[in-house]
């Protein structure tokens, strides 16, 4: 059995002025923390739901989802900053430090939307960051993970479900 590693996040937060949804994971997956970006196993259905959404070209290398989310508004980050982990496995998460929600709200005021991807980062959410969200102009979305591990739902519904976030 693999031994579980203690990580800091890797990712720098994707985000801009003009960021109006941050969308929240849990923590970049493995492959994801190897290519340096947000959502980049292969299998992930992240920016094919987001492209469904916006009418707009699938993103496939770096710059391109990096050009996509800017256009579209979108700011990445994950709700931990720091933790035990097993590869990718969310279930193997421990010893959670969660990233700095006031600081990053307080320093980007256009954020209207957060969006937490995925049932752990929910959780999570709810257990350390959910309060510190003081704005009652700010919209917290549950939303289902686009990770290829969460199969049993299929694009279409995650389309349906992903469009309330705008």
């Amino acid at each position: 059995m693999q031994e579980p590693s203690y990580i800091t996040h890797t990712l720098d937060m994707f985000i801009n002025n003009d960021s109006r949804y941050l969308i929240l994971g849990s923590l970049p997956s493995v492959k994801s923390r190897e290519l340096g970006f947000y959502y980049m196993h292969p299998q992930n259905r992240f920016y094919k739901v987001l492209s469904i959404i916006f009418n707009d070209d699938y993103p496939l290398t770096i710059d391109e989802r990096k050009t996509f989310l800017k256009k579209h508004h979108i700011a990445l980050y994950d709700v931990i900053e720091e933790c035990s982990i097993i590869g990718s496995s969310d279930a193997s998460i421990k010893d959670v430090i969660p990233m700095d929600i006031e600081s990053t709200l307080k320093k980007y005021p256009n954020i209207k939307v957060i969006g937490i991807n995925g049932k752990k980062a929910c959780s999570l959410f709810d257990k350390y960051l959910k309060d510190k969200v003081n704005n009652k102009d700010i919209r917290i979305i549950y939303l289902p993970s686009t990770s290829p591990a969460n199969a049993r739902i299929d694009i279409d519904s995650l389309v349906g479900i992903y469009q309330t976030i705008l």
